[in-house]
This record gives structure tokens, C-alpha cells and sequence, in this order.
């Protein structure tokens, strides 16, 4: 599924196309995603002018001043840039291209989404308000996100850090791989109660949790399955992982063997070693 290093490389690559720019209209071939497409959207979106492209959590909210169209990429979605401006010639769509956003330079913004399981949603006026969005955690890449606030939060708590981290309410946008990731540059066990860990140990986490998030983003995030970027192009991050997918190998840290289990029916990868 992407996570938050893929939807903010999304929203990276596809601004500079949309910010400014009027949109045309919009083409549904397919609204039964995992909550049925508007059937008035394209006559809603016509003629509105986009204002800027942001992202909370996992969503990504393109303004179009009074109203936001809302995008989830859920478990295989990408948004796909097709420049027809310059001469370009746009790619035909394909079978699970459900979507296009069209703007009046003829640039579209194509949802390609194998599985169904994302989704294009619209909302007028306060999109924080909306359902899906009310009530996230804080931004982990933001200041808000920080060790005193984590462990306040988590004091008493008897749900695993490796749990915590995939809280929507908790922290907002992390996922699987990227929990994974954090833990070990850690040094903490994905097991741990999160109400047993310290305040010394929840800066450890949050530093590590930003500098995975960072590097995530710069190398376009991590291309399983089916996400690639905006260009079309694969992220590469995935080529850097310490332990996600990497049972029954040496740790690079100890040499220790990387171990698996599933925790909330979700694989966790740990060093045992580095990891207490």
C-alpha cells in the first residue's frame, strides 16, 4: 500500500502540473472504487480553478477553491501525469486507468488503480472537517510530532509500538514498511508495549521516524507491486530497507538473522539483537 513517502512524492510530481491551472472536465470509467466516484463530478469540477495541491496522511486534497477533490491511492492507486500541452501525445487508457482529470492546457491526471481499492471523493467547503480526516494524528514530519507529546500520549497504553505506529490517530500516514524501518533504527522491539517505553527511548523513535520519512521521499519512496511516481517512473527506496522483507538474512548491523512474525494480521520484521 503507498504510505506517506508515496503520496508526498505524488503530490511533489503532480503540483507543478495543477497549481494555477483550470480544470476542463473529467472522465469516470469506472466509479466503484472503495466508495463509489460522484456521478456529478465532472459537471462539479468544470470550469474550477485549482488553487494547491496538499497532502494529510495518506490523502492527497487538490483545492479547487470553495470545494477539494480528495484522493486515496489505497493498496496498488497511482496518479499519473499525461502532459498533452506541448504536442505531447497522451497514453491511451488502460484497463485499470478508472479516472482522468483533464485541465484546459489538455494536461491529465490519470488514476491508475489495479485493485479498486482507492478513492476520488469531493468535498465543499472545510475538507478537515470531513469524516476521513477529523480525526488524524499529528504530521510525523511536522513539529506537533515530537517525544514529549508521544509519550503523554501513550502512557498506560498496553498496544504494541509496532500497533501504535500504524494508529491513524496516532501518527498520521505511517504504514507497515515504514514502522518496520523506524523501529530498528531504534533499537526497538516491534513487541514492546508502548506505554513501557521511555522518554528517552520516544526521542530515539521519533528522530528515527523522521529520518526514515526523509529518505523515503528523496529516493521517490518504495516501489512494490504496482505504485510508481507521477513520471510513471519506479521510487527506489525499497533498495535501502534494513529489515522489511528481509527474513532469514543477516542483519547489516550484527549479523544477527533477521526474524518475522505477524502482529494484527500485518508482517513485522525485527533484528532481535539490535532490537530490545
Amino acid at each position: 500500500m503507498p504510505e506517506l513517502p508515496e503520496v508526498e512524492t505524488t503530490r511533489r510530481g503532480i503540483a507543478p502540473y495543477l497549481e494555477g491551472k483550470t480544470i476542463a472536465g473529467a472522465i469516470i470509467r469506472n466509479s466503484s472504487l472503495r466508495w463509489p466516484i460522484p456521478d456529478n463530478l465532472p459537471e462539479t469540477l468544470s470550469g474550477l480553478t485549482i488553487q494547491n495541491v496538499a497532502r494529510r496522511a495518506k490523502y492527497l486534497l487538490i483545492d479547487c477553491n470553495g470545494g477539494t477533490l480528495i484522493f486515496h491511492l489505497g493498496m496498488s492507486g497511482s496518479l499519473i501525469i499525461q502532459p498533452r500541452g506541448s504536442g505531447g501525445v497522451s497514453e491511451s487508457p488502460g484497463k485499470h486507468d478508472h479516472f482522468d482529470l483533464i485541465l484546459m492546457d489538455r494536461t491529465i491526471l490519470r488514476l491508475r488503480d489495479p485493485r479498486r481499492f482507492g478513492a476520488v471523493l469531493w468535498h465543499p467547503g472545510n475538507v478537515f472537517q470531513h469524516p476521513l480526516l477529523t480525526n488524524l494524528g499529528p504530521e510525523p514530519l511536522t513539529a506537533d510530532f515530537n517525544a514529549q507529546w508521544f509519550w503523554k500520549k501513550t502512557r498506560n497504553s498496553l498496544a504494541s509500538i509496532k500497533q501504535t505506529l500504524l494508529n491513524g490517530r496516532m501518527v498520521a500516514g505511517m504504514g507497515n514498511i515504514y514502522a518496520n524501518e523506524a523501529l530498528f533504527l531504534a533499537g526497538i522491539n516491534p513487541k514492546i508495549a508502548a506505554g513501557k517505553i521511555g522518554i528517552m527511548r520516544y526521542e530515539r523513535l521519533v528522530q528515527a521516524i523522521k529520518q526514515i520519512l526523509q529518505r523515503a521521499i528523496q529516493a521517490g519512496g518504495s516501489s512494490l507491486r504496482d505504485f510508481v511516481k507521477s513520471d510513471g517512473n519506479p521510487g527506489y527506496f525499497q533498495q535501502h530497507y534494513a529489515v522489511y522483507g528481509r527474513e532469514g538474512q543477516r542483519c547489516m548491523q550484527c549479523s544477527h538473522t533477521i526474524k518475522q512474525f505477524k502482529q494484527n494480521q500485518r508482517s513485522s520484521f525485527f533484528c532481535p539483537n539490535c532490537q530490545r
